[in-house]
């Protein structure tokens, strides 16, 4: 399974634009970077009138989508169930074509964290200080945070890529990923 940190945050903090500042200069590295992004509800990937809408509506447990440039698994959830755990979500990346996983919520896991933090918003940090999962905290405001924590500037992404980049030598996924 590739090595995987997750961006947290209250809703509108910026998750996603980080996430999506932070993977060109990734990918410019030569890491090949998979998101998993966690949806509160339902969600839809489909349109309504395309074949894979179709067949799914009419009661496919599965619909796989391919074409020379991509490729989507879409599967359906029976009834009231509980959310897919977390590994088991990882554990569908191949670790073949894929060298780290930028993960978007899953607070509550038990992984390596940047928490969003915008303290316009209002709100409190999420997870921050209380879990230590949360290896650094992106902010757009001043913030003091205690080693082994720290604080990266929101607005950015250079610096929060260079910190991805060193946890990832810190723990062998970088430099295995040079080496191979």
């Amino acid at each position: 399974m590739p090595p995987v940190v997750g961006v947290i945050g209250a809703s509108g903090s910026g998750k996603t634009t980080l996430i999506t500042a932070v993977l060109p200069l990734l990918r410019a590295e030569g890491l090949r970077v998979a998101v998993l992004k966690h949806a509160h509800c339902g969600f839809d990937m489909d349109r309504p009138g395309k074949d894979s809408f179709r067949v799914r509506e009419a009661g496919a447990a599965e619909v796989l989508i391919a074409s020379r440039s991509r490729w989507a698994h879409l599967g359906e959830l029976d009834g009231d169930l509980a959310e897919p755990p977390f590994r088991e979500l990882l554990e569908r990346f191949d670790a073949g074509r894929v060298d780290f996983v930028l993960a978007e919520g899953f607070a509550r896991e038990s992984y390596p964290k940047i928490e969003v933090y915008r303290p316009a918003l209002g709100e409190p940090p999420r997870r921050w200080p209380a879990d230590p999962g949360v290896i650094a905290v992106a902010t757009d405001a001043p913030l003091a945070v205690a080693r082994p924590v720290r604080r990266l500037d929101l607005n950015a992404p250079r610096e929060v890529a260079g910190f991805l980049l060193e946890h990832l030598a810190g723990t062998g996924g970088f430099s295995a990923i040079r080496a191979g």
